[in-house]
């Protein structure tokens, strides 16, 4: 396992609740960029390769399961982590086969979100020596 810091793509149209993500992230170490819709969020992910995805559902512009979608295009996809506030359970369905590692409900404890977020990364890694062992 390497120490360059992980970088994560937020993509969350709320302001309030993108700063809170970014300020916790930043201060578990993790390097953070942000967008506030799916469309700068695409652009963000081309462009950096970012180690994970936490994006919301439901936003301006495009929303997040088009850059699930977009993202199950990619070779090297990022893992990918969906927040909402949306109870339905067929959202959680098709996001689930669109390949996302975790749903977080809004609101939730930021404790969980960092629990997903070391989970995703350290599958993420595993899966990455593995396929190099």
């Amino acid at each position: 396992m390497t120490d360059t810091q992980k970088t994560i793509v937020v993509i969350e149209d709320d302001r309030d609740i993108s700063a809170a993500i970014q300020g916790v992230l930043n201060g578990a170490g993790y390097r953070v960029l942000a967008a506030s819709n799916g469309q700068d969020g695409r652009r963000l992910i081309q462009a950096q390769k970012p180690d994970l995805v936490l994006t919301d559902m439901m936003m301006p512009r495009m929303g997040g399961f088009p850059v699930l979608e977009f993202l199950a295009e990619m070779s090297d996809a990022p893992p990918v982590i969906m927040m909402t506030a949306n109870e339905g359970s067929r959202h959680k369905a098709y996001a689930e086969m669109l390949g996302v590692v975790d749903y977080l409900r809004k609101p939730f404890a930021m404790e969980v979100m960092l629990e997903s977020v070391a989970r995703a990364i350290a599958a993420k890694e595993a899966k990455r020596a593995s396929e190099q062992a």
